[in-house]
């Protein structure tokens, strides 16, 4: 530990543990009230994790009647491990692993060994409204993660992906219980902050609900002189009276991020090389990326008759971003010799979203339906421009980094860098239907349906604006999945559902299998159907009281493009979805009090991701880039019962070896990390103050994390070493 962490970390313990020692003294109540409050506040603190969320245009359903498998982590974790980002908050997650992509800051996140982008991220069940990098956690309620394909459930993601599962956020809203919060945070070394949050109910039945709330931080993070600034500000605003329902929720959020450790290209090297220590950053200085955000969505829905509702949402963004972005090349993995290129990259985002639908429950004859159906749209406008420029005559160093002068030789540009224009405009349509029949008080449940999916989008020219390519195609999508509840607390389930994603257009000329001249492509220019993802899943949960578990079985087939023999002649290629990436895998999660004062999170899944079908059958049968082995997580809060004030806290979370390059003749080892903790409630005056310490990566492991979303083998180094300190009041 430096001397810098170590002063901080002091003065934060020493700070804490004054102020705890002095409310005591503030106190007005009764010793039994104190312990009231206390207890109460404990209570509310605890982390947890429900079965069961939004699962699209089926609604809000708990865990047993759904045939897929959903879980929520709500507000309390959020506050409690004080995470700067989603990626953080999904860390808890035994089947997701987070990353970055693209030499950029943003994240990306891989679920049963598919990426799910930061564009296809749901707000509320609508699509490509939220901040599409980073998204700040403060404003949300709850994170809800759905494992598996949902293009009938959510509709085709806009970003072309969300294969293996989605993430949908629930922005916060005002309770039947007053919510008067503050919170001051301290990430070492020099990262601190705070946030609010209000709540209120208001009018003579309370139908009437307001809740604000926002946060500012900024400083340098725990890698070395990577700086870190977030200023967000959420507001909720709804009605309930009666049938009807109206709620507004609008948001800003800005991010910077300075001096950011990017991922390291090591192709060509047939090597992966030593880790440096866990907080180095070979990142430049002068890379940056500033992410702008405006976003927000209106709702309603009005009961027209019992168990009979109609609902509609629109929702918007407006974004902007900008940054001077690299992705070092290591040239000599003995000597850690890093070569430095870059790019700047200004862009901007104008996106809308809009549903609308009836959802109706009835029975007849002891058997009972809910009927959906209704439709969507997006429309997503991308105005962007980029400068690349050349390599700078400087080396950098993996194990010693230098800063190194930027090159301002232009090797290719695009678009007006001041003020861009739209390279492209896409629109995706749809409309759905379902039926959700049940039999014997609904212990066995059937759920069919069906999504017409229409995808169109027109590309332009990055020098002229004028109109290179247009694509309009449809598919559908449909979804089947069984519910039987053969015992109370025990659901078992099965589902097949797709995905769905906007094809490729078809190259002029390609490889010949045969070796020699390239082969000249029949289809040129033909753009392809949608590509389908099939997902079959069996699986089954569980309730034991306070404790939740889930077992899940899956397969997903994804279609990809590739070049074949043409069948019908010999002397051509064709191109077309015939190339085949398999993913199967167990999922197991554990949830809930699994005895007085102790709660676990925790889980584990096996993916054995395997390419089946490949061009020329090169690299057949090879595992997928990036997909580890098995996941596995434990995250355990033990309430002290000596020290009733007192939770303790740790977690466990460790990745098996995954392939770094799409031969498998590269492969990162599996990594382990060990995360600390501990908060404690005592009183300031009558009002309950939560003390928090936690440090994250305990051991300062160094590890390369992750090679994921890129048939290169570019590594992600593991976080180092991260102190964090809150303190939370509640009035």
């Amino acid at each position: 530990m430096n001397q810098n962490h170590a002063r901080s970390a002091l003065l934060i313990t020493a700070s804490a543990t004054a102020l705890t020692l002095a409310c005591p003294a503030f106190a007005q109540e009764s010793p039994a009230d104190k312990d009231l409050i206390i207890v109460t506040a404990q209570r509310d603190n605890q982390t947890g994790v429900r079965q069961g969320g939004s699962a699209g245009v089926l609604g809000n359903k708990p865990a047993e009647d759904l045939p897929f498998s959903v879980r929520s982590y709500n507000s309390a974790l959020i506050l409690n491990q004080q995470p700067q980002t989603l990626g953080q908050v999904l860390e808890n997650d035994p089947t997701i692993r987070t990353t970055t992509g693209f030499g950029i800051a943003g994240e990306l996140f891989n679920i049963r060994g598919f990426t799910l982008g930061g564009d296809d991220i749901g707000y509320d069940g609508l699509y490509g409204i939220m901040p599409r990098q980073l998204a700040a956690p403060e404003l949300y309620e709850s994170v809800e993660v759905l494992n598996g394909s949902s293009a009938f459930l959510n509709g085709a993601a806009p970003g072309g992906s969300g294969i293996g599962g989605s993430v949908n956020l629930i922005p916060k809203r005002a309770t039947d219980r007053e919510t008067t919060r503050a919170t001051l945070g301290y990430t070492a070394p020099e990262h601190v902050g705070g946030s609010f949050d209000i709540g209120r109910r208001l009018g003579a039945d309370g139908e009437w609900g307001i809740r604000i709330n926002g946060a500012a931080r900024a400083g340098d993070v725990s890698v070395d002189d990577e700086f870190r600034s977030t200023y967000v500000l959420g507001a909720g605003f709804d009605y309930v009276s009666g049938p009807l329902r109206l709620s507004l929720d609008l948001a800003y959020q800005r991010i910077k991020v300075a001096h950011f450790r990017p991922k390291l290209r090591v192709a060509g090297l047939g090597v992966i090389p030593e880790e440096p220590d866990a907080s180095t950053n070979f990142g430049q200085p002068w890379q940056y990326t500033t992410l702008r955000d405006v976003f927000g969505q209106f709702r309603a829905e009005y009961d027209i008759a019992e168990n009979v509702m109609i609902y509609a949402a629109f929702g918007a963004r407006d974004g902007s971003e900008q940054g001077v972005y690299s992705t070092p090349t290591l040239l000599d993995a003995t000597t850690g010799d890093i070569s430095v290129s870059s790019s700047y990259i200004p862009r901007t985002d104008n996106n809308e979203a809009a549903t609308a639908g009836l959802r109706a429950r009835f029975e007849t004859g002891g058997v009972s339906n809910e009927i959906n159906f209704g439709g969507s749209i997006n429309w997503l406008v991308n105005r962007n421009a980029y400068e690349f420029y050349t390599a700078s005559p400087e080396l950098n160093n993996l194990y010693d980094p230098i800063e190194v002068t930027r090159s301002s030789t232009v090797s290719f540009t695009g678009g007006n860098l001041d003020d861009p224009f739209p390279v492209s405009r896409t629109r995706l349509k749809s409309a759905f239907i379902s039926d959700t029949i049940g039999f014997w008080d609904d212990r066995v449940m059937f759920t069919a349906g069906v999504r017409l999916q229409e995808i169109g989008s027109k590309s332009y020219s990055a020098f002229t604006e004028a109109l290179t390519g247009e694509y309009k195609e449809h598919a559908w999508t449909p979804v089947f999945g069984l519910v039987v509840k053969p015992v109370e607390g025990l659901s078992l389930y099965a589902n097949r559902v797709e995905a769905l994603v906007q094809g490729a257009s078809a190259p002029t000329s390609g490889a010949n299998p045969a070796g020699g001249n390239p082969l000249p492509v029949s289809n040129a220019g033909e753009i392809l159907s949608p590509y389908v993802s099939e997902q079959y899943e069996v699986g089954g949960k569980l309730s034991l009281g306070p404790v939740d578990m889930a077992l899940a079985l899956f397969q997903i087939d994804r279609e990809t493009a590739i070049l074949r023999i043409d069948p019908t002649d010999a002397t051509m290629l064709e191109f077309g979805p015939y190339g085949i990436q398999r993913n199967r895998g167990i999922e197991f999660t554990l949830s809930g009090e699994i005895s007085d004062g102790l709660r676990l999170i925790a889980g584990g899944s096996v993916i054995d991701a395997k390419l089946r079908q490949t061009q020329n059958g090169v690299n057949e049968g090879n595992d997928a880039v990036g997909v580890p082995e098995y996941l596995l997580n434990a995250n355990v809060e033990w309430d002290v019962p000596f020290v009733p004030a007192l939770t303790l806290t740790g977690r466990v979370v460790h990745t098996g070896e995954q392939p770094a390059d799409i031969a498998n003749t590269l492969v990162l080892d599996a990594w382990t990390r060990f995360d600390i903790g501990a908060r404690y409630v005592a009183l300031l005056g009558d009002n309950p103050l939560t003390l928090r310490l936690s440090i994250d990566n305990v051991a300062n492991e160094a590890y390369w994390a992750s090679a994921f979303d890129t048939f290169r083998p570019d590594l992600a180094l593991g976080s180092p070493r991260t102190f964090k300190a809150s303190a939370t009041i509640e009035f």
